[in-house]
């Protein structure tokens, strides 16, 4: 019995001895934390009292998780916008300086994911897990770290490839009213990099669930949700969420830029960021200006767009191309934040309703439409069968709305509108359905050389169908040199017009769409077939 007090003794005894070694060890340290109180809560805004230190953008930590950027600083009070639902705060909380900037992680692992503007997953999976984070908000690359705009991004439409070229590291708005189908021309485009080795970012801002649901079930259904981070901040988010999706999308679009990959974003829509930050200018009692938008709603969205460039071969050679989407009302392209977004992006794809209602999709208004790149960013080949194509187009529309008041025609001028009306039909295009480069070149060097204008308009779409089951079995070196760097030679020239001869030789002319007599007064021209 005493052996075993002896035994506990001298356990104790230890125990007491080491407590006495930590607290003798111990040295107390003062964690300075700067603290303030929240005085007064609105919708998406709070604003606080104390916190001196506090810098613009700093993110602030209030209880419940729940953050907030400082965005408004004043001499008695700091104008906070929340990241999040304000429902369980009050006036009298807490409210605690993080000491950075608002952040969100980047990588490889975001691939295939559907995150908030937070980074927290929407899609049910695992947390992100990134050692690597960047600043939403971050200078755009130097003017001398940039490299001209000359690589192609096909788009797969061939409306869009043809007559309105896209480059990789230019900014090209897609406008229009609402229920155009700008949407889908953005998607249509992601989709189409499939294969291309270029990375996706589809940034969704004020959207509705459903229509963002159909997005990510059509990237998934085309295999194109692999190579695709979605952002999303849903219609009814907080506006401060909606406010930094756009720039946290960029963040993580120029981690893979800044790696040499070369990357598209798709800003859907603008028109809901402008909004947004309209909304939280006001509450914040900022100066209205111009359709009550604040002064610096033009700064927002030029330092975001003008981190899409394409980088020199000193910085990686990668690229982010920027497809921002605005909605217009009426058809008003005039208006404020479209003549802002114009000013800024390096031209527009505009949608028109009136095209949409006759059925002509995608419904892009050639006239309307530019791209600031042009050529410079476009294949060779296409700039071989490309050259008239806008020109004949534009003469047909003008003809075809004096056609409209019944008035008489003569031969040459039928000849004209029979052709434009070809280009129309060869230029619509389904949804989801991207067309490869030597299948459009195929189609467009058809239109160059009138192949088409024997067909009837009624059997347009069995002609290009035809065509496009020709062109799918051109020979492998030919298809290369057609999505090369190369000229477009007479050779390959002829061997692809011959094959389209052939498709199309099963077609003939109906009387009532083109007159005999219109091509009997017009001479064929080299390498076309002779009027039948």
């Amino acid at each position: 019995m005493n052996t075993s007090l002896n035994t506990l003794q001298g356990v104790y005894e230890d125990a007491f001895a080491g407590l006495r070694e930590a607290r003798q060890a111990f040295t107390p340290t003062l964690d300075l934390r700067e603290t303030g109180v929240v005085t007064q809560v609105t919708t998406g805004i709070a604003r606080v009292r104390g916190l001196p230190g506090a810098g613009y953008d700093e993110l602030l930590e209030f209880p419940g998780q729940l953050y907030g950027l400082a965005l408004n600083l004043d001499e008695d009070e700091i104008g906070v916008v929340l990241l999040g639902d304000h429902a369980g705060l009050q006036a009298g909380d807490e409210v605690r300086r993080t000491g950075r900037v608002m952040d969100i992680a980047v990588g490889e692992g975001l691939l295939g994911r559907v995150i908030d503007p937070l980074g927290r997953p929407l899609d049910g999976g695992a947390a992100i897990r990134s050692s690597d984070r960047l600043p939403i908000e971050r200078p755009a690359p130097a003017i001398m770290d940039r490299a001209p705009v000359s690589v192609p991004l096909q788009s797969g439409l061939k409306v869009v490839d043809a007559l309105v070229p896209i480059g990789r590291g230019q900014r090209e708005l897609i406008i229009g009213d609402r229920q155009t189908g700008k949407t889908s021309i953005a998607i249509d485009t992601i989709i189409n990099q499939r294969g291309q080795n270029v990375l996706c970012v589809y940034c969704a801002i004020g959207q509705r669930a459903a229509a963002v649901a159909r997005v990510i079930a059509d990237l998934r259904e085309h295999d194109a949700l692999g190579y695709t981070v979605v952002v999303v901040a849903k219609g009814n988010e907080a506006p401060g969420l909606l406010y930094i999706t756009p720039y946290a999308a960029t963040s993580i679009a120029e981690h893979f830029m800044q790696a040499g990959r070369d990357v598209l974003i798709v800003y859907d829509d603008l028109t809901q960021h402008a909004r947004a930050y309209r909304e939280l200018s006001l509450l914040l009692r900022r100066p209205p200006g111009r359709e009550a938008f604040p002064g610096d709603i033009f700064y927002i969205h030029s330092r975001l767009l003008e981190r899409a460039t394409h980088l020199g071969a000193g910085r990686g050679n990668g690229s982010l191309t920027a497809l921002p989407i605005i909605e217009t009302e009426a058809q008003d392209i005039s208006a404020y934040i479209p003549t802002n977004l114009i000013s800024i992006t390096d031209g527009q794809i505009y949608l028109s309703p009136l095209l949409f209602e006759l059925g002509v999709l995608p419904a892009i208004d050639v006239g309307k439409s530019v791209s600031r790149v042009g050529g410079k960013a476009q294949r060779p080949a296409y700039r071989a069968v490309t050259g008239d194509l806008k020109l004949a187009y534009a003469q047909f529309e003008e003809l075809e709305s004096f056609a409209r008041f019944g008035t008489r025609l003569d031969d040459e001028t039928r000849v004209i509108i029979a052709h434009g009306e070809r280009i129309r039909a060869c230029l619509k295009q389904p949804e989801l359905a991207p067309a490869s480069v030597p299948v459009q070149v195929a189609i467009l060097l058809a239109l160059s050389n009138r192949l088409f204008d024997a067909v009837p308009l009624a059997q347009m779409p069995q002609a290009q169908r035809a065509l496009l089951e020709a062109a799918a079995n051109l020979p492998a070196a030919l298809c290369e040199r057609l999505q090369g760097e190369h000229k477009l030679s007479d050779a390959d020239r002829d061997a692809v017009i011959t094959i389209a001869r052939e498709a199309l030789a099963g077609f003939r002319a109906a009387e009532d769409h083109v007159q005999p007599s219109s091509h009997a007064a017009r001479p064929a021209t080299p390498g076309e077939d002779a009027p039948q």
